[in-house]
């Protein structure tokens, strides 16, 4: 089985494999199902979602509908206006057939001025303080992609008291020394403050370029068992991390037996040569 850990503050033990539903986006309801049912195999009681991603609350809906207390619930919205997150949030809640979200995040918030309307007057930090209040979610994250994603989070949690961070840990993109100081010092703070770290993009190979992807991911993914071990013991290693899983259901269950397995840390000189040989670079530069 998968270990479970407290989440952050929020006194849940969450599977250190959290679900990446981004997964669920264009699949049909039998498929999804039968993620569920590998989802129960090993016994992972965390989704995290967003409202953006295709038809994926909807694909969950029919779970929660009759197994929501199984499942740490999160999702997201990308809106930055108080109105625009509370429309999100509405319609996240009906397509995922409950009545309260456990973990609403702000979606993908690196860009400047984005980043203050967000949490300006008026602004989607608004509406899920309101939301909390109102009991319509429990708990408020931030996520975001990209090089400047650390240094991005480590500020909004200068203006509030987030609950969680998601952002991009592998090996390859902690060799930019500037990145891996920067989420450094952002997981430092996260543990003095006991802020949930969630780390995506584990698998990832690259960009993909002009190349074709035949996965529902939108870099190349690690697809040799061999170094999907290697990659996701690499991130497990760190005992404060969870690992958000790939956005592509043909992967995940090599991923999570995997992770089910004993972990054998990779030292830095297999992940070099696992670099070498797969054609790994860092998917932002």
């Amino acid at each position: 089985m998968i270990e479970k850990m407290l989440f952050g503050r929020t006194g849940h033990m969450s599977s250190r494999v959290i679900f990446g539903a981004a997964a669920l986006g264009e699949v049909t309801q039998k498929e999804a199902d039968e993620t569920y049912d590998l989802l129960k195999k090993y016994d992972i009681n965390h989704i995290d979602v967003a409202e953006s991603y295709g038809d994926a609350e909807i694909r969950i809906g029919p779970w929660m509908k009759r197994d929501r207390d199984s499942f740490f619930l999160a999702t997201k919205t990308d809106q930055r206006t108080k109105k625009g997150a509370m429309k999100d949030l509405y319609q996240s809640l009906d397509r995922l057939k409950t009545d309260h979200i456990d973990l609403w995040q702000f979606h993908y918030l690196i860009d400047e001025q984005e980043w203050e309307i967000a949490m300006g007057e008026g602004g989607a930090l608004e509406a899920a303080i309101e939301a909390k209040k109102q009991g319509l979610i429990k708990y408020i994250g931030v996520t975001g992609h990209g090089i400047t994603a650390p240094n991005m989070h480590y500020r909004s949690l200068m203006r509030y008291d987030f609950d969680s961070v998601l952002f991009p840990y592998n090996y390859s993109m902690m060799q930019n020394h500037q990145y891996s100081e920067d989420a450094n010092r952002l997981m430092n703070l996260c543990n003095e403050r006991n802020v949930a770290i969630q780390t995506i993009k584990s698998l990832s190979k690259g960009p993909v370029g002009e190349d074709v992807n035949p996965f529902a991911t939108w870099y190349k993914p690690l697809t040799d068992p061999t170094a999907i071990s290697k990659s996701v013991n690499w991130v497990l290693k760190n005992p404060n991390v969870f690992l958000n899983s790939t956005g592509d259901i043909t992967i995940l269950p090599t991923l999570l037996e995997k992770a089910s397995e004993p972990l054998v840390a990779p030292s830095d000189e297999e992940m070099k040569a696992l670099g070498a040989s797969q054609g790994i670079e860092p998917l932002f530069t």
